[in-house]
């Protein structure tokens, strides 16, 4: 990687910093590093408006939409400031305390991104709140803007624990019974469940006029089952076990799994709502972009 700060974009690096507000920090100032050192030349802008992005620029100022088409980066020289609230909705499953070789688990990536975005809101000074779920909505800390919030978001993730199972429809419509405003929902989870009631409650979100980004969380095992032989599986929530032959069911394990992101992602597109699969082996800073790219669409 082209500096220092940026191997903190690494799950396997981050995993080595105890301390969430350091992780947060350290990941935000990676991703904002790779912009630094991103190459502008040779493009020219046909837009007015724009200019090319300098180091110190707010990164909130940067058009994604440019960057997306053309890989390079340009701030928008007038552009009204508006504040989003945030909501960051995240999964308590067991599912989610699933890890293979004693990597971060779904539930530490989920949560070292969530502090990444909440780090990054509060220095927008958008307004950020949490929301914590299992069966039910668990704990929940209303949005606020102050730089004390920070430590409170952190304080509230750093205890969080994933244990049991889970109810993601149930309470995703309790989320959207809560929230009263315009807002953008951040969730963060497996979705391991029956996608119909999901996908409705999703809907529910979207039709009372939330934006919504899904990070779809799955072990790097679980997206790429890098297993041989006979395999002893257990349920992270039910604890029962079922012995497979690896090599037998791999092809039809990845389509399978495949499929059901695709399920989301078709669903997601049609909802217009911002869907991001990722695994634990994948740095942070796509999911960083979805967010940025979500936060300058909104109209």
């Amino acid at each position: 990687m082209s500096s220092t700060a940026e191997k903190y974009l690494k799950p396997e690096v981050i995993r080595q910093v105890a301390r969430l507000d350091l992780r947060a920090k350290f990941i935000v100032e990676g991703f904002i590093a790779g912009l630094h050192a991103s190459p502008f030349q040779g493009f020219s802008v046909e837009f007015s408006e724009h200019r090319k992005y300098s180091p110190g620029d707010n990164i909130s100022d940067v058009d994604w939409n440019v960057y997306a088409k053309t890989d390079r980066f340009y701030v928008k020289k007038f552009q009204a400031e508006t504040n989003l609230t945030g909501y960051l909705v995240m999964d308590l499953s067991g599912s989610m305390g699933y890890t293979y070789r004693q990597e971060l688990t779904k539930f530490e990536y989920g949560i070292s991104l969530a502090a990444a975005l909440g780090y990054l809101m509060i220095h927008q000074q958008d307004p950020v709140g949490l929301v914590a779920f299992d069966q039910k909505v668990r704990q929940s800390l209303p949005p606020k803007s102050k730089r004390s919030q920070l430590g409170n978001i952190l304080s509230l993730l750093a205890k969080l624990q994933p244990a049991g199972e889970t109810a993601i429809a149930k309470s995703l419509h309790q989320v959207a019974g809560m929230i009263r405003h315009r807002s953008l929902v951040m969730i963060f989870s497996d979705l391991l469940g029956d996608p119909e009631p999901i996908i409705h409650a999703l809907h529910r979100l979207r039709f009372a006029g939330h934006d919504v980004i899904i990070f779809h969380i799955l072990d790097e095992a679980e997206a790429l089952f890098p297993f041989n032989g006979m395999l002893e599986l257990e349920d992270n929530e039910t604890h029962e076990t079922l012995l497979v032959d690896a090599d037998g069911i791999r092809a039809d394990y990845l389509e399978e799994v495949a499929s059901f992101q695709e399920r989301f992602r078709k669903e997601c597109r049609s909802a217009r709502i911002d869907y991001t699969a990722l695994h634990t082996g994948m740095p942070f800073d796509k999911a960083l972009m979805s967010y940025l790219l979500s936060r300058q669409s909104r109209g």
